[in-house]
This record gives C-alpha cells, sequence and structure tokens, in this order.
C-alpha cells in the first residue's frame, strides 16, 4: 500500500514535470516560428540579410524596412495574438463544458461576428458617407466585433437565471443562436453582388494579409487582457472537471469563474475573428494534443495552449504565403488542410473514451 501512495503521489509530479519541458520547448518554437514568419515572404527580402547589414553598419533600403516594419512585424503580431487567442479560447470552453469537442464557437461569438461582417460588408454602402469616411477600412473589423459580443451577451441572458448561469442552456441556446444567424447571413449572401460575394468569401476563409499596427493596437490589448483572465482560471477549471457541486464545496465561486471564462472568450475570440476573419481548428485541435502529452492540467494546459496556437498559426501563415507565392492562399485553407487529418487522427486513437 505505501508503494501504491508513493506511485499515486508521483504520477502528477511527474506530469507537472512534463507540463514544464514542454512549455520551455514551446517557448523555443515560438521563437522558431517568429523567425520563420519574418526570414519568408513574397519579395526576395530575407531577416538574414536585413541582420548582415545592420551587423556591419549598412543602412537598410527603403524597401527592405517596409518589408520588415510595416508588413512582416504586424502579420507576425497579429498571428501570435490571434492564435494564442483561438487556442486559450478553446482550452477555456472545453474545461467550462467539460466536453473535449467544445471550441470558443459554442458561446456564439463565431456567428455572431461573422453575421456583423456580413452586415458590413453588404450593407455598409448604404450607411452616410460621413460614417463611412469616419470608419474607412475598419468598418467589417468593427462590425464583426460588436456582433460576436452582442450575441455572447445575449447568450449569457438567455442562459442565466437567478444568478446562476446553466452550461446545458447555453449550449442549446448556442446552436439556436448560431441557427438564425446563419439565416440571417444567408439572407444577406442571398441579395449580395459579386464584389460583396468574393469580399465575403475571403473573410470566411481567414487572413492575415490586412495585418497593420493600427489593427494590433486595436485588438492586442483586449485580446492580452482577456487572455491574462483566462490563465487565472485554471484552479477553477480543474476543480470543475469533478462537477459543479464539488467545486464549490471545495472553495471554488463556481458562477463567477463562469462569467470571467464567458468573457474572456468572447473578448478573445470577438477580436482576433474581428481582425483575421474566420480561422478554424486551432482552438480545437490545440488543447487535445497539449492534453495527450501531457495532462488535464489547466493551470499549465491554458499557458502552452496560448504558446502552440500562436506558433501553428504563425506557421500557417508561412505556408500560407510561400506555397504559391507571389499569391497567397487564405490562412483558414492552412488550418483546415493540418488540422482536420490530425483531429481525425486524436479521435481515432481515442475513440474507445468516445463512444456512446
Amino acid at each position: 500500500m505505501a508503494a501504491l501512495t508513493e506511485i499515486e503521489a508521483a504520477a502528477p509530479r511527474d506530469r507537472l514535470t512534463r507540463a514544464r519541458v514542454l512549455h520551455c520547448g514551446l517557448a523555443g518554437g515560438l521563437v522558431l516560428a517568429c523567425i520563420a514568419s519574418l526570414q519568408v515572404g513574397a519579395t526576395d527580402v530575407t531577416l538574414s540579410t536585413m541582420l548582415a547589414k545592420l551587423v556591419q553598419g549598412e543602412a537598410l533600403s527603403q524597401i527592405e524596412r517596409v518589408v520588415l516594419f510595416d508588413i512582416r512585424l504586424p502579420r507576425l503580431a497579429m498571428g501570435l495574438l490571434v492564435g494564442a487567442a483561438l487556442a486559450v479560447s478553446g482550452a477555456a470552453m472545453q474545461g467550462l463544458f467539460r466536453n473535449p469537442l467544445a471550441d470558443p464557437g459554442i458561446v456564439g461569438v463565431g456567428a455572431g461576428a461573422g453575421l456583423g461582417a456580413i452586415l458590413a460588408i453588404v450593407l455598409g454602402p448604404l450607411l452616410p458617407v460621413w460614417v463611412i469616411d469616419g470608419v474607412g477600412n475598419q468598418l467589417t473589423p468593427f462590425a464583426a466585433f460588436l456582433g460576436g459580443w452582442g450575441s455572447t451577451i445575449l447568450l449569457y441572458k438567455v442562459s442565466t437565471r437567478h444568478g446562476r448561469t446553466s452550461v446545458a442552456t447555453m449550449l442549446l441556446a448556442g446552436i439556436a443562436l448560431g441557427a438564425l444567424a446563419g439565416a440571417l447571413s444567408g439572407i444577406l449572401v442571398y441579395i449580395a453582388d459579386d464584389r460583396q460575394l468574393r469580399d465575403l468569401t475571403f473573410w470566411g476563409l481567414g487572413s492575415l494579409a490586412g495585418a497593420s499596427w493600427a489593427k494590433v493596437l486595436s485588438a492586442g490589448p483586449l485580446i492580452v487582457l482577456s487572455i491574462g483572465a483566462a490563465l487565472m482560471l485554471g484552479r477553477g477549471l480543474n476543480g470543475l472537471a469533478l462537477g459543479e457541486a464539488t467545486a464549490a464545496h471545495i472553495g471554488i465561486d463556481v458562477q463567477r469563474m463562469k462569467s470571467i471564462a464567458i468573457l474572456a472568450v468572447a473578448g478573445a475570440t470577438g477580436a482576433a475573428v474581428a481582425v483575421s476573419g474566420g480561422i478554424g481548428f486551432i482552438g480545437i485541435v490545440v488543447p487535445h494534443l497539449l492534453r495527450l502529452a501531457s495532462g488535464p492540467d489547466h493551470r499549465t494546459l491554458l499557458l502552452n495552449s496560448a504558446l502552440l496556437g500562436a506558433i501553428l498559426l504563425i506557421l500557417a501563415d508561412v505556408i500560407a504565403r510561400v506555397v504559391i507565392a507571389p499569391a497567397e492562399l487564405p490562412i483558414g485553407i492552412v488550418t483546415a488542410v493540418l488540422g482536420a487529418p490530425v483531429f481525425l487522427w486524436i479521435l481515432l486513437k481515442r475513440r474507445g473514451l468516445v463512444d456512446l
């Protein structure tokens, strides 16, 4: 019995050690991914060439400065923020719903943001000229963000009664609101012209091509704040895995944790979708891979999800830029092509645990 107790006590320590080792490996991988993102692109300008010039005391050309500081660096920053936001949101939702198939779309952010973007693209030209001139090319991201937040708040109100939020009601209401948003989006798509349909298609497939420091500064603070709030939920999500009653008995404010998780996911995902469009599979695949590697402890899972999500999206963006250069693939296609086989492999590997 004593030997069994020692083995059981050692198991959590082993998982924590693996998670920390994985954390260090992911941090190194993120550095390499950032270097790759700055190194390659549609032009012949490379990071190694620019660094060599700087070491030799030579000034960068105008083209090199534009490529590095106005194109690749803001694109890298946006990829890092969006990837981390989607992955952390997916891990938080899977912990909150205690369902490995959960993703940020459950709280209605994706459907609401999509409807907002479609409204802006199709009906935007009908707005007064002074509004269009004032908002400029930020109309679609702004409308997507408002749509995502609006749908989340509505879903939260529907699923909360007498100060308690029902996860089951939220799931069912999310399906209903998603269907309604899809129907309204379908009506707008039906009346859109050819140019608007093209814009809708590219927005729905997701891209970092429109990255700029203005978008990074507009979405970045909310994403960072939301991720920071989600990272504080590790202990609470671990307790929730035992059931809401048990979590309450061990001192976790379950309702407060639910509210923080939902608002954090809405903020992170809403801002990410607003600036990048629809990008799938990051939020659902990344937490799965990390649970297989280091276990389900959310105290390390959430942080490692942020790192791995950023790495995968940055590398997917690199692939999108170079695979058919000088043209560019929508990044949503790349994440789907890479993510779907991985997700199927996870299901086949663990199908004995999910059989109904």
